[in-house]
């Protein structure tokens, strides 16, 4: 009778090998590392962009198949690196502004948490080991004790990379529901604001739309004088 243990041995050593590199912090954050690099790749080869141009085909043009549909995508093209505004943008043009929200909001929650729950497995454990500056010591520490409020705030906070926060809070040790809770709540106004824009796209002389881009406007202002007086503040220092 053959031993079957020679030919299970090599198997069983690249098992052994591959769980000792997972264990590894900085080898699954190198693999975050990879995955985020290979979905910016795919996004710029693919260009989802031109879906505001082409739209969807006949078939999947309206219904909550569709909605739903577009939802998924676009929780996956938030993971790729996709602007959120451009997403909205094509969720108001093919669906409308209660069902395009709809459908943005659900795709903003999902994409919201893969990105987090990717930092979280991936990289939480080999990042936590560089906080060692004041600055970052009080966010990852603010994000840790008031989870649900900072980023409650952030998400309001239209200066705020949506990639950047998803993978600050994943390196904290906030929970994962106060997390999503917040980012659904918090991504409402702005969302709606470009999601209904985009449904009025083809009126751009309408009360709708002229408050949209209004509201984005007077927001993307907001922002950047409290950006200026941040830096402005802490640049003697």
């Amino acid at each position: 009778m053959l031993d079957p243990a020679p030919a299970a041995r090599p198997v069983t050593g690249l098992a052994v090998r591959c769980t000792r590199v997972l264990r590894s912090p900085w080898s699954r954050f190198s693999l975050l590392v990879a995955v985020l690099l290979a979905a910016g790749v795919t996004t710029l080869l693919l260009e989802p962009q031109r879906l505001l141009a082409t739209g969807l085909p006949s078939r999947l043009s309206g219904g909550a198949v569709a909605a739903a549909l577009f939802g998924l995508a676009y929780g996956v093209c938030t993971v790729a690196f996709v602007p959120r505004p451009l997403l909205n943008l094509a969720a108001g043009a093919l669906f409308g502004s209660q069902s395009g929200l709809a459908a943005a909001l659900a795709g903003t929650v999902l994409g919201a948490g893969i990105s987090f729950g990717l930092g979280r497995v991936l990289g939480q454990d080999a990042l936590r080991t560089l906080l060692r500056g004041r600055w970052l010591k009080a966010a990852d520490g603010q994000l840790s004790r008031h989870g649900f409020r900072s980023m409650l705030a952030l998400r309001l906070f239209p200066g705020v990379p949506f990639a950047a926060a998803n993978y600050c809070a994943a390196v904290s040790r906030m929970g994962y529901s106060p997390f999503l809770v917040a980012t659904g709540i918090g991504s409402v106004p702005n969302t709606a604001a470009y999601v209904v824009a985009g449904s009025e796209a083809s009126s751009p002389t309408s009360p709708a739309f002229l408050a949209a881009m209004g509201f984005i406007a007077l927001t993307g202002i907001g922002a950047a004088a409290v950006a200026w007086r941040k830096r402005h503040r802490l640049g003697p220092q």
